[in-house]
């Protein structure tokens, strides 16, 4: 789906066609909230809809029914018209739409509900901002540019109170108040920011950067090009790099010289002395010994034999996207995205469960009542949640076009879609 300019808009671009050309440049673990058990608030589960610009609200558990929806680009003609009058913004616009957008412009990658849950906060990557969203009106509440031309995955505080957002372009992590969407610090990272995660006790901020995933450069000859990636870790609180980790030097350690070393989706065990890891162009992951400071086990996952081998076919330098952890910490949910399929492993055994078809899901997350996985079927448009303990499918629903990120979160108990979005 492309964008759609109100008429207002397009005039405006027409006019504006031949300056531009001339000027433009070439081209985890669910979060702990503070309203858990808070009174007069209803658990759901949030689906970004990336490529329609909509959150589908549902069910956080059983059959993930359908509560509603709501426009996360409500002023999407304000935003456009800002783009259409920037060259330089209007050339990053274009660029996210023809490489990671796969032709489409991103308009929700990650959402976090606040506290009281009265709204909602996204990152929009082809707008480059955080936007907080009331959820009964549909409306802006704040909204934040971040430093540079795009914005991507978050991370919500264990208490509710603060989101951080990678700033892609500018290899910075912003962190906002996720009531007023003012900035409380900010940190420097790798090239390429991408997944974010609070610890548990909310004393530091883990940053996986992926470098660069949208070139066609994609032979490991070429992995050179890719730039500086590197999990960066700081103080939550003084946002000073507290320890920086290059997976090329432990990956090497343990014999896995070719595999890359950008750190994509992650996830911790229940305690924290364990992190799980996909990296790109593997269909598997990897465990990493916090305290140790290195890597201990690997997991080879089957692929499909109607998948190309070719790399630079597969989604972002992507071959499986997407893991989370059962709450028990007995069971890892893999999402291959590239493979169409998701399966649960054996923590323990590192055995993997039955290959359950998907359309290239690209997100993992766990159920409210933490007995399913949820994945998003980025390829059919839908939901699907897997059970823990049989590692079968036992719900899946229909959402937006092209789901990604899936969070927990709470909207009012009464709550209905603002009527813009139903």
């Amino acid at each position: 789906m492309k964008t759609e300019l109100s008429p207002a808009v397009a005039a405006l671009a027409a006019a504006l066609a031949l300056t531009v050309a001339s000027a433009a440049p070439a081209s985890a673990t669910p979060p702990v909230t503070a309203t858990a058990d808070a009174a007069g608030l209803r658990e759901v589960l949030f689906v970004g809809n990336n490529w329609e610009g909509t959150a589908d609200v549902l069910e956080s558990s059983g059959a993930l029914t359908k509560v509603g929806r709501i426009n996360v680009v409500p002023d999407k003609d304000e935003r456009l018209l800002e783009i259409y009058l920037n060259p330089v913004k209007l050339a990053y616009f274009l660029g996210i739409r023809t490489t990671v957008g796969e032709g489409h412009d991103q308009f929700v990658d990650d959402m976090y509900s606040t506290p009281d849950g009265s709204a909602v906060v996204v990152s929009r990557p082809s707008f480059a901002d955080v936007v907080s969203i009331d959820v009964t009106t549909g409306r802006v509440n704040w909204r934040f540019p971040v430093s540079g031309y795009r914005a991507d995955h978050m991370a919500v505080s264990p208490d509710g109170t603060r989101v951080a957002v990678s700033a892609s372009t500018s290899n910075t992590v912003h962190v906002l108040d996720i009531g007023t969407g003012r900035q409380t610090g900010s940190f420097s990272t790798g090239d390429k920011p991408h997944e974010n995660v609070f610890s548990k006790d909310g004393k530091h901020i883990w940053n996986m950067a992926i470098g660069e995933v949208n070139t066609a450069l994609d032979d490991p000859f070429w992995d050179w090009t890719k730039g500086d990636r590197k999990i960066t870790v700081v103080d939550a609180n003084t946002y000073e790099t507290v320890k920086v980790i290059d997976m090329r030097q432990r990956l090497d350690a343990f014999g896995r010289g070719d595999l890359s070393d950008a750190v994509r989706p992650v996830a911790f065990s229940p305690d924290e002395s364990k992190l799980y890891f996909q990296v790109s162009f593997f269909n598997g992951f990897l465990e990493y010994d916090v305290a140790a400071d290195r890597i201990t086990r690997q997991k080879t996952l089957p692929k499909n034999p109607a998948t190309s081998e070719d790399r630079t076919t597969w989604v972002n330098d992507s071959r499986h996207h997407g893991m989370s952890m059962s709450p028990a910490g007995d069971k890892i949910c893999i999402a291959g995205t590239m493979d169409d399929y998701a399966t649960v492993v054996d923590r323990a055994t590192l055995q993997e469960g039955p290959l359950v078809p998907a359309s290239k899901p690209y997100w993992a997350t766990v159920s409210g009542d933490g007995k399913s996985c949820v994945v998003s079927e980025s390829g059919s448009d839908s939901v699907t949640a897997i059970d823990f303990a049989t590692g079968r499918k036992v719900a899946s629903v229909p959402v937006g076009d092209h789901p990604q990120r899936v969070r927990l979160g709470h909207v009012p108990a009464d709550w209905t879609s603002p009527s813009a979005a139903r």
